[in-house]
């Protein structure tokens, strides 16, 4: 076996000392004036292992000028010992706080149809042209509102509201925009999107939620162009919410440029309007 030496850092005693008196041997290293203190040091610890032969020091038992480097010296003869030295490991495991077994809501996947008219009574669109370009550019908002209808034509449902940023604008087709917006079921309550829309071809945008019946709701809309900018369809794929009421479905009229509300819907009369319809 070999001797562990350790080192005890210098005891550093403060007393006093009288006026214009010379402190210890540290006034040839570190100058002191009269209202200084003298410091006094004593000697290391020296611990051995028992049955092993003598030690010889390595330090003197007081020094004259301390030495920071020494007062931090710590000297191990063997460090075998610690060459098997090991951290325990931990296992863990993570668990997604949106995983499909924390989330109750349905799955089932419920169609909704929806046609999107803009009468020119609503001063929509609005446009901002805050690139100060003459032609359409990165950066321009567009502001609207128009009207909805049930997928049937027969019933007035509310609004959408919304705004537009032009990402991109290609002369030879169109505009594309970053989209938000909200559809408006009266009483029901609203639906949430945002995503691309370009002005010459389909695009889809997420369903991100949405009040009243429609608490919960996820899923995607399809944006088909009928006639831009008067008329559009959107047929949506919810997921995450009840039945739909059956007022909001009726039998699909199959989208074309030709298409119009029924009249009755288009005045708003209580029998083709849903209750309370956002206007």
């Amino acid at each position: 076996m070999h001797s562990l030496l350790l080192y005890k850092p210098p005891l550093l005693l403060v007393s006093s000392t009288p006026p214009c008196q010379n402190t210890t041997n540290l006034s040839s290293t570190f100058p002191m004036d009269c209202s200084t203190f003298s410091l006094r040091t004593f000697s290391y610890v020296k611990v051995t292992n028992p049955g092993a032969g003598p030690t010889k020091s390595l330090f003197p038992s007081k020094f004259s000028t301390p030495s920071l480097t020494q007062s931090s010296t710590l000297l191990l003869s063997n460090t075998s010992s610690f060459s098997n030295f090991s951290v325990p490991k931990r296992s863990f495991s993570y668990r997604s706080q949106t995983s499909s077994s924390d989330d109750t809501r349905p799955t089932k996947v419920q169609e909704l149809n929806v046609y999107e008219f803009n009468e020119r009574d609503r001063d929509s669109p609005v446009y901002l042209r805050l690139s100060q370009k003459p032609v359409n550019s990165l950066g321009d908002l567009v502001l609207f509102t128009n009207k909805l209808y049930t997928g049937d034509l027969k019933k007035r449902i509310g609004i959408t509201a919304g705004i537009g940023v032009l990402i991109q604008n290609k002369p030879e087709k169109g505009d594309r925009y970053e989209a938000i917006s909200s559809f408006y079921f009266g009483d029901y309550g609203h639906i949430a999107v945002r995503g691309p829309y370009k002005t010459y071809e389909d695009t889809y945008l997420a369903v991100t939620g949405g009040s009243g019946i429609f608490q919960g709701v996820y899923g995607e809309v399809k944006l088909h162009q009928l006639v831009f900018p008067l008329k559009l369809f959107y047929s949506f794929s919810l997921k995450g919410i009840k039945e739909l009421p059956e007022e909001l479905l009726g039998t699909l009229v199959d989208p074309q440029p030709s298409v119009e509300p029924h009249p009755d819907a288009k005045a708003g009369h209580s029998h083709a309007a849903i209750a309370n319809f956002t206007d």
